[in-house]
């Protein structure tokens, strides 16, 4: 559809409502059209910033698999006498463990 130059129209501010020429009246981020005395750029505060998302985890991962292990441990030795000084023992020994086990208790049911 052609539409008309416009060169010879007049139109009235939307905010003032005194009369313009057409082809001088500006369309504002509001969606008013106004003359160039009433026109206010959008204010950058208006519109929010985006931040970027944390990634949080990988998509499809393939974690490796290895054979479980228990761990690390460290025996520290303590001297209920305060006359002995075990100087052989100050840190602690440290030792690897292949196994583990452990019971908390045992539980008895009676009907």
């Amino acid at each position: 559809m052609a539409y008309a130059q416009g060169k010879y129209s007049r139109a009235i501010c939307d905010r003032c409502g005194f009369d313009f020429p057409y082809l001088d009246l500006r369309k504002e981020w509001t969606g008013f059209k106004v003359c160039g005395e009433c026109y206010e750029p959008k204010h950058p505060q208006l519109t929010p910033s985006r931040s970027p998302t944390d990634p949080e985890a990988l998509y499809e991962p393939r974690p490796t698999i290895s054979a479980p292990t228990t761990g690390f441990g460290i025996i520290r030795t303590s001297s209920p006498n305060p006359q002995y000084n075990n100087t052989d023992d100050i840190i602690g020994t440290s030792w690897y463990m292949k196994t583990m086990t452990g019971s908390l208790g045992t539980v008895t049911v009676t009907t």
